[in-house]
């Protein structure tokens, strides 16, 4: 019994330390900081990162999606119900298809070099259907996107949401 407590000891320990985030993601982690180390290291542990070589549409209006982006820098192009507008980097694109499992709500480009995030709707699917803890962190990392989006969605034209957006999550850090 002393020995279970002695592991399950150090993997809270391992799993809160920030020693459990991986090198190549330590710089954009605190663009993630509602999420414990253990957690973000699972998540991006199924997330492929790369910078766009060309401008590409990453979702359409009224289609399937496949794929989950995070934006990490570049600016993010919506058009939804005819309306287009611009969106600051650092948030999901797909993410309501993803939680609602419905089409997508608009479509989005993104432009040539572009630092992004990239999971497979699927895996995540998968993975989060075995592991519940996988599911929380998930869900808890898109509902602060959303939350953010919500809050400043108002006027989505008004060129200072930006600016009101970067300024709070910089009172969150």
């Amino acid at each position: 019994m002393g020995t279970a407590n002695l592991i399950g000891l150090g993997n809270l320990l391992w799993h809160q330390s920030k020693m459990a985030v991986p090198r190549a993601h330590r710089d954009i982690y605190p663009m993630f900081q509602s999420l414990p180390p253990g957690d973000f290291r699972n998540l991006v542990q199924y997330a492929d990162r790369k910078v766009l070589q060309e401008a590409i549409q990453v979702t359409t209006e009224g289609a399937p999606v496949d794929k989950l982006y995070y934006v990490i820098s570049g600016g993010i192009e919506v058009v939804k119900r005819g309306e287009r507008f611009n969106m600051p980097p650092n948030l999901f694109v797909g993410e309501v298809a993803y939680i609602t499992d419905q089409k997508s709500a608009a479509t989005t480009c993104l432009p040539a070099g572009a630092e992004v995030l990239e999971w497979d709707v699927a895996t995540l699917r998968a993975r989060a259907a075995k592991r519940a803890r996988f599911k929380l962190a998930i869900e808890a990392m898109i509902s602060s996107d959303l939350a953010l989006k919500v809050a400043f969605a108002v006027a989505p034209h008004r060129n200072s949401w930006v600016a009101d957006a970067q300024a709070h999550r910089s009172q969150k850090a």
